[in-house]
């Protein structure tokens, strides 16, 4: 899973570069679409130094934090009206040439969507995490990305830090409400926040920096003690707003967001009627495990109990807390050796992948792991394979669930779809693409159904290979992870818009999916802390697979698996159905 991007990025006024008059005659679209870009990517300072874009006219960027003020969200906002409404003025899209008219959705979908955040999801009054999660960015990305030299970087977070207290200020001059879940995770990655300045940046500090930082960091870390007493004891209190989309809103971010074709009614019918089949064949591998592992056992008709019974023999196969993160790096090493002796693709000639802990401060959304890329613009930088450590101070249960679930083959599972020759692969490839306009517009604004549909389908084509020697204990539990996607998308589309319990939802996962308990906790807290991107996994893997055969069949005897992963991946984060159209000139 990729890091999220923020609901919406945003400018202080002096940095508008255009404006909005009558004029409309015809301009070319690759200046529109690097001027869309840049300028989107200076409304938000934190997301810019990600992406290793730094300078913008005369602002440093990397001294910068975002601008939530009042006016901030206003200018931001008449940026992508103004910015709709030139392209409409001046752009004829059936005139453009296929990968101009791919890059031009890729902008319109990103306008609409911020402007549904804007007029009428508004995070910015109801989701203190955006703030806590903004700041914890600002900070850990000098930190960990070599950009300039460590005491420049250390300058930039300096000068961050100094912007924290009015940052938190207008945090919450801006928050009306906020859901009770969405509040409880803000306290907890606020903790990261002051413990990331605290303890994790400040031994790093030079001694010619340390008064520097001492100075800004101590106002700094009491705005955040205080933000933390304001989120504990006012914020709370104050719970009116509800973390469900609803239908109508739903129904518009899923297809901004997911750019498919297929309604939430068409993806929930589909992911529910797929459930049972995929138990089926669970059931039809779990048998002769089951007689293995249970050979006193002859009434085998239960079939939720047999594959239950097998899927936790499998489990009782785990690392200890002590080494879960370093046998994630040994299982990293391992896929990588097999894609090289399959050939399954050329693997990016950069070797800047680094296995660390998830950062504190995005534990709440990311509690098993994720990926965080090298910047698009910077593509020499680290890339990181977070992994959440388990915390030692849980009861052995809850240890004892979240080792079972992530048992040697789901952790070996979780590497490859996170980075080898998941995430990591495809966006070492995305981070290629010229021109630079394109690659960042692709990489910031890209389809999330390509992103994880990729890592998905990229995990079966591991298993289809033969990794791990066909072992069918391996294939048993990615036919979990198959229920598991498909759970995904039931979860978000009924919780968000059906009103689903908890109690459902963990019934779902727990009962009809095989999870521990731990893992469908965390799950469940997940889906109400994002929308629309559960459902991105099961929507982008059959499409990756719907593209694999219909360029298999544009291709006929000259099909070749290495060639298509490598072209597809050449093309970037596109919506599937544009992908197959860019890869054999035919509607998918």
């Amino acid at each position: 899973m990729l890091p999220y991007k923020a609901f919406a990025i945003l400018l202080p006024a002096a940095l508008i570069a255009f404006g909005c008059g009558k004029r409309s005659m015809p301009e070319p679209f690759s200046p529109l679409a690097e001027e869309f870009v840049y300028t989107s990517l200076s409304l938000s300072p934190v997301s810019a130094t990600a992406v290793g874009y730094h300078q913008h006219g005369e602002a440093s960027l990397d001294r910068m934090l975002d601008d939530l003020s009042a006016e901030g969200i206003a200018n931001q906002r008449q940026f992508y009206l103004g910015f709709r409404d030139r392209l409409a003025k001046t752009v004829n899209p059936d005139g453009l040439t296929p990968e101009d008219r791919a890059d031009y959705d890729l902008i319109q979908d990103q306008i609409a969507l911020n402007l549904l955040e804007f007029d009428e999801i508004q995070s910015y009054r109801h989701n203190p995490t955006v703030y806590v999660e903004l700041i914890g960015n600002a900070m850990f990305n000098p930190h960990v990305l070599e950009y300039a030299p460590k005491a420049e970087r250390l300058r930039h977070i300096i000068a961050r830090l100094e912007r924290v207290p009015a940052f938190l200020d207008q945090a919450k001059k801006n928050l009306a409400d906020s859901p009770e879940i969405w509040t409880t995770v803000a306290v907890e990655e606020n903790d990261g926040n002051i413990g990331l300045i605290d303890k994790q940046i400040r031994p790093t500090v030079p001694p010619e920096l340390s008064a520097d930082y001492d100075r800004a960091a101590r106002p700094a870390l009491e705005a955040l003690r205080a933000f933390q007493d304001y989120l504990k004891k006012d914020l709370v209190k104050r719970a009116a707003s509800d973390w469900r989309l609803g239908a109508d809103k739903y129904k518009r971010k899923f297809r901004y967001v997911l750019a498919t074709d297929l309604t939430p009614d068409q993806v929930l019918a589909n992911a529910e009627a797929d459930l049972k089949a995929v138990q089926a064949r669970m059931l039809e591998l779990a048998g002769p495990l089951h007689e293995k592992m249970y050979p006193g056992q002859r009434d085998r008709s239960d079939a939720n109990r047999v594959i239950s019974e097998v899927l936790a023999r499998i489990a009782d196969r785990h690392s200890r807390v002590e080494s879960y993160i370093p046998d994630a790096k040994a299982a990293l090493q391992e896929a990588r050796d097999f894609v090289r002796t399959k050939g399954l693709l050329a693997l990016p000639p950069r070797d800047n992948l680094q296995v660390i802990e998830t950062p504190e401060f995005m534990r709440g959304i990311y509690a098993v792991g994720g990926f965080m890329s090298a910047p698009a613009l910077e593509p020499q930088l680290g890339a990181f394979y977070w992994i959440t450590p388990i915390p030692r101070n849980w009861d052995k249960k809850r240890i004892d669930s979240k080792l079972r679930e992530y048992n040697f083959f789901k952790l070996k599972l979780l590497t490859i779809h996170e980075a080898m020759p998941g995430h990591y692969v495809q966006l070492e490839y995305a981070n290629d693409i010229q021109p630079k306009t394109r690659r960042v517009l692709r990489a910031v604004f890209g389809n999330g159904p390509y992103v994880e549909g990729w890592a998905q389908y990229a995990t079966q084509m591991m298993l289809d290979a033969g990794f791990l020697d066909n072992a069918p204990e391996v294939r048993l539990t990615f036919q979990k992870e198959e229920l598991r996607v498909l759970a995904n998308a039931i979860l978000d589309i009924r919780l968000q818009t059906m009103e689903m319990t908890d109690q459902q939802a963990l019934d779902l996962m727990e009962k009809e999916t095989f999870q521990e308990h731990e893992e469908a906790a965390a799950k469940l807290r997940r889906a109400k802390l994002s929308s629309c991107q559960l459902p991105t996994y099961l929507v982008g893997w059959h499409d990756w697979i719907r593209v694999r055969e219909h360029y298999k069949q544009a291709k006929g005897g000259a099909y070749k698996l290495t060639e298509f992963n490598e072209q597809a991946l050449k093309a970037g984060a596109l919506p599937l159905p544009v992908l197959a159209r860019l890869l054999t000139g035919k509607p998918l």
